[in-house]
């Protein structure tokens, strides 16, 4: 049977990029009668929430996707949490070093960053050097009842070629000596991704990985880690990454990468579905606008494009108005702005910012027209006024920017208690503050209670308007961005 998955770490905010691996990996699974999982990745305990791994869930379920087997569901081949399955690891782990795959490496990261440095200086590539491969058991034992620290690496052919076959783009070939000898457990006891991508897709039975191309120099590892273990490797499909429009990696400076800055946006999940799943390939006919019903029905792995998919907010808006046009009637448009802005829980949210303000109703419209707009129509000349400093504004909305992107609890008075201590630590009056926030947020240097007025918009709404602020004011360059980075670091 045909089983593909999708294995998102819960990171952060669900990236476009894993819709568009999941699109791709559920309709080859369903055109051929088969099963799609979902698995969390989430043994980078430093970075993974509960919180992100719900809302990654909840948004690949607004795009329509289901799956057979996940978390939340559960399936035979569970634990679908990798955190849940530690054991699982630690017995593969202890098979590689039973078979003399991989061994126990001491070595500090002062030593490994000086070995790299070095290999660098030397124009080689940056690998580990394989000293504590030749370690004794004695001597690793030794090691080990004086606690040293340790991880736990795969041993790689010095030499040769590895030949990894890919449905899409053949046979691809690499040379070992381009391989490090990968980490696999780490000195906290947890697995790195190469191992337990490798277990978890055999345990699972996963028959075929589609993944970004940016995982084929990764291939060759976990081709060695199948072979190690006597398992078919399932059949690899690499999929081209999405870009910005000037063609680089899709990134969240330049486009909007969560899927739930487009649900707030107002975009219908049919209509970016279609749209990810025109960035890398096309119907028989020619038809721009299809269902995901459609897409499963002429699914054709060979006809995905292996071509740079521009990412487009432009052509996406555009698709999603044909959608609103032609497929919505108007009971089903009333049905969906009620269910995107207006409905009751959203308004019983605004109501009580302005409510003292208000003596007719139409008196509202521009009072909370920002809570619905998308992007504020704002000007540099917005930011103009008495005692503003352009450097000073720039500072104060990228380091708000990057205090909302934190693991930041998203109710009123965390935001307040937030940025009114970034403020002191800037050494800047909270009013002259807040200010370029206001308008950055309402497109007006006054607006209801900004703290609350965020907890309505939502944090990718709130984020989106602040980077577009900072698009609006020039930008930041890469050079500046890294002065700012090193400011903002001090400061916290």
């Amino acid at each position: 049977m045909v089983r593909t998955r999708v294995a998102p770490s819960p990171t952060g905010d669900p990236h476009v990029g894993t819709a568009y691996m999941a699109l791709f990996s559920y309709c080859y699974a369903k055109q051929h009668g088969g099963q799609f999982i979902l698995r969390i990745e989430d043994t980078d305990t430093a970075r993974s929430t509960a919180k992100s791994e719900q809302i990654i869930i909840d948004s690949l379920h607004w795009l329509g996707l289901q799956w057979d087997e996940g978390p939340d569901c559960g399936g035979q081949k569970g634990p679908y949490r990798q955190s849940e399955r530690l054991p699982v690891y630690r017995k593969y782990a202890e098979q590689l070093l039973t078979d003399g795959h991989a061994f126990h490496c001491f070595c500090s990261a002062e030593r490994l960053q000086q070995m790299r440095s070095e290999q660098r200086q030397a124009g080689q590539t940056a690998r580990y050097d394989g000293l504590c491969a030749g370690l004794s058991e004695q001597q690793v034992a030794e090691r080990n009842k004086a606690g040293d620290d340790f991880v736990i690496r795969m041993k790689v052919p010095s030499e040769g070629i590895c030949t990894v076959q890919d449905t899409l783009r053949g046979s691809i070939e690499i040379e070992y000596a381009q391989i490090d000898m990968q980490v696999l457990v780490k000195a906290d006891g947890f697995p790195t991704y190469h191992l337990a991508v490798v277990v978890d897709d055999h345990l699972m039975e996963i028959s075929h990985i589609i993944r970004g191309e940016e995982w084929i120099n990764s291939a060759p590892k976990h081709q060695l880690l199948y072979d190690y273990f006597g398992w078919q490797m399932p059949e690899l499909i690499h999929m081209p990454l999405l870009r910005n429009p000037d063609k680089s990696k899709l990134s969240k400076r330049k486009n909007p990468t969560s899927i739930s800055f487009y649900k707030d946006m107002g975009y219908l999940p049919e209509a970016l579905l279609n749209y990810l799943g025109m960035l890398g390939w096309s119907m028989p006919g020619g038809e721009e606008r299809f269902s995901l019903a459609e897409m499963i029905d002429q699914f054709d792995i060979n006809r995905i494009s292996l071509g740079a998919p521009v990412f487009d907010v432009t052509k996406l808006k555009w698709l999603n108005g044909r959608w609103l046009r032609e497929v919505l009637d108007e009971e089903g448009f009333a049905a969906r702005l009620s269910d995107w802005a207006y409905n009751r829980d959203k308004l019983k949210q605004i109501i009580p910012l302005v409510k003292e303000r208000v003596d007719v109703f139409s008196d509202l419209g521009k009072m909370i027209s920002f809570f619905v707009e998308g992007m504020p129509d704002i000007n540099p000349e917005d930011f103009e006024y008495k005692g503003a400093s352009s450097d000073q504004q720039v500072r104060v909305l990228q380091f708000s920017l990057w205090l909302m992107e934190s693991d930041l609890d998203w109710d009123s008075q965390a935001l307040q208690q937030a940025l009114v201590g970034l403020a002191e630590r800037m050494d800047i009056r909270i009013r002259d503050f807040l200010k370029p926030l206001f308008i950055a947020i309402s497109g007006k240097p006054v607006s209801p209670p900004l703290f609350d007025s965020l907890v309505v918009l939502g944090p990718e709404i709130s984020r989106g308007r602040l980077r577009h602020a900072l698009g609006i004011l020039g930008g930041v360059s890469k050079k500046k961005l890294k002065k700012l980075d090193a400011e903002f670091r001090s400061l916290s």
